[in-house]
């Protein structure tokens, strides 16, 4: 029983080193970039974006065939930052602050036009109910406003809170 015991664990140790060797001697080496895309992506695997996980979409990044902000559960964070890491500039992006959507809900009548157009699902509502916007989700896209039949959507500047504030930059002199 014992040899048997000893044999059974020197077999189990032997093959363990000899596959741990062949790991290191036939590894294939990896894309750094997509690795870092990999590490920011939420690896939720949702296919949200149209592609097949979160690795078809590291690669789509990579070529460049789609877009920073192609992952609703991301958000407008990730999307800043894909944008950041990829050297790229969202489409939504221009000069001076922020803008993201806001439901005028007095006027809002539930189509839900606006829900299935937004890209990061920053949209909070079911059809015939009152919707609202998920401020942190928003990446002002305008996407929405365009499909609004009764023009409760406008982009406006974003709110300052403590999470969001910056301090201005200072005014060039002499310029």
């Amino acid at each position: 029983m014992i040899a048997a015991m000893a044999t059974l664990t020197s077999l189990g140790l032997l093959l363990g080193l000899l596959l741990s060797c062949a790991a290191r001697i036939f590894r294939v080496p990896g894309n750094a970039q997509r690795e870092e895309i990999m590490t920011l992506l939420p690896g939720v695997n949702c296919g949200q974006c149209g592609y097949p996980g979160c690795g078809g979409a590291a690669d789509a990044l990579i070529a460049g065939h789609a877009s920073p902000a192609l992952c609703p559960p991301g958000g407008a964070a990730l999307a800043r930052a894909l944008a950041n890491k990829l050297g790229r500039t969202l489409e939504s992006a221009a000069d001076g602050p922020p803008l993201l959507a806001e439901i005028d809900e007095s006027l809002c009548i539930g189509c839900a036009h606006c829900v299935k157009r937004c890209p990061t699902d920053a949209i909070i509502g079911a059809s015939r109910q009152i919707h609202t916007v998920f401020q942190e989700a928003c990446m002002g896209c305008g996407l929405c406003v365009e499909v609004c039949p009764t023009e409760c959507l406008q982009l406006r500047p974003q709110t300052a809170t403590l999470a969001t504030w910056h301090w201005p930059k200072p005014a060039l002199q002499g310029a």
